[in-house]
């Protein structure tokens, strides 16, 4: 069998589109966060969620022990937090002027996000170098403002939505 090419992997699989959302929580008072761009819907009932983390993720572990997370789904017009939140730093230069606030279960909700999700950590299994976190949503909310428009991730770029009838 051929050694298999994640270089073009990654550039097929590229061609997906999928949304963007930063992943935060809080443990011992400290907010972590980090961008998402593999998150899905999993169950109505019960009402679950997904999303997948690099295995290595520094803050993945901190929210993890914390035992809950937000996915905030960040809006066309909010790709430096995409950024802010994909690139290595700290914790506390992620968040450093940033306006946020606590979720009902204590994570933080980035102002301007087009939706939050406020989950609890159900199980969290081992898939390949990620993992794949399943949470129980415990409360949810969408922005009420204008007509939100998502961002979106295609081909290694930034881009938003355009809808036709």
């Amino acid at each position: 069998m051929a050694e298999f090419d994640a270089l073009r992997f990654r550039q097929v699989l590229g061609h997906f589109p999928t949304g963007v959302t930063v992943v935060t929580g809080s443990h011992e008072g400290v907010p972590h966060g980090m961008t998402i761009g593999s998150f899905t819907s999993v169950s109505l009932d019960p009402p679950l969620v997904g999303f997948f983390p690099m295995e290595s993720s520094e803050s993945w572990k901190a929210i993890e022990a914390s035992g809950r997370f937000c996915v905030n789904v960040l809006g066309a017009d909010q790709a430096e937090l995409c950024w802010r939140f994909a690139k290595p730093a700290t914790e506390d230069s992620r968040f450093t002027g940033l306006s946020w606030r606590p979720s009902p279960l204590d994570s933080p909700v980035l102002t301007g996000v087009i939706a939050w999700i406020d989950c609890e950590i159900e199980s969290v299994h081992t898939m390949g170098d990620h993992l794949f976190v399943l949470g129980r949503v415990a409360d949810l909310d969408t922005w009420d403002g204008a007509e939100p428009a998502p961002l979106l991730f295609f081909r290694g770029k930034l881009g938003g939505f355009s809808q036709h009838d």
